[in-house]
């Protein structure tokens, strides 16, 4: 059992042992409902600890109502099996310039605190041989924000994924959210926000950069 000071420091760095998020090897050998009902069970014990009556009709659902949003809503995106189908097209246009898909919703939860972190990913590629619907792109990222997450590794989940299903290393991901472990806890900074950029292949090149940070500034005005 760590002790209570190394929690804390850990509690206030985005550190990760890898990029890919850390799961049991029997995370899945539950089913949702028998998850649900567990997490029932323990998070009821949680409001009693706070004193709260559960037998009081507006509490008496809470339990159950947590548990649901945790497996089927916050965290549907650590099962695999919700991943969703991302379907890739022929480049038969032979479009060969940035594609920029920007201002994708971020809806997720800090994994030290379990608290929201909310913003938007802006993601471009250069196509190859192929090419990607847009609506898949939204959907990628949502999948993976729905898992309790820091926001390096949510970056570099979205790129590596985009890279292998488009078969480019020419991604670039840029997230920028605001975290409620800041902003309601601890320093309780109502105004800051944190950006992460990853990217490879063309976009090592500070041109392309420039490029695609020059038409997110121009896409603001839309």
């Amino acid at each position: 059992m760590k002790d209570k000071e190394h929690i804390d420091i850990i509690g206030d760095n985005h550190i990760s042992s890898s990029v890919e998020t850390p799961l049991k090897a029997d995370a899945f050998d539950k089913s949702d409902d028998e998850k649900i009902k567990n997490i029932q069970h323990h998070f009821s014990k949680i409001m009693e600890e706070l004193g709260l009556d559960l037998t009081d009709d507006s509490l008496s659902g809470t339990p159950y109502r947590f548990a649901k949003m945790y497996v089927k809503e916050l965290f549907y995106g650590l099962n695999p099996k919700n991943k969703p189908k991302l379907s890739v097209f022929e480049n038969k246009y032979e479009y060969k310039k940035m594609l920029i898909e920007q201002n994708i919703t971020i809806d997720s939860s800090c994994e030290h605190h379990f608290l929201p972190i909310t913003g938007h990913a802006h993601i471009a590629y250069i196509p190859k041989d192929k090419v990607i619907g847009l609506s898949k792109i939204n959907r990628l990222v949502d999948y993976y924000s729905h898992r309790p997450q820091v926001q390096e590794r949510l970056s570099l989940q979205i790129l590596k994924d985009l890279q292998g299903i488009l078969n480019t290393k020419d991604v670039i991901v840029m997230i920028t959210a605001k975290h409620l472990c800041v902003s309601s806890r601890g320093i309780k900074d109502k105004d800051s926000f944190t950006t992460t950029i990853e990217y490879d292949g063309e976009f090592n090149k500070a041109k392309i950069r420039a490029e695609f940070f020059n038409a997110l500034q121009n896409g603001d005005h839309l």
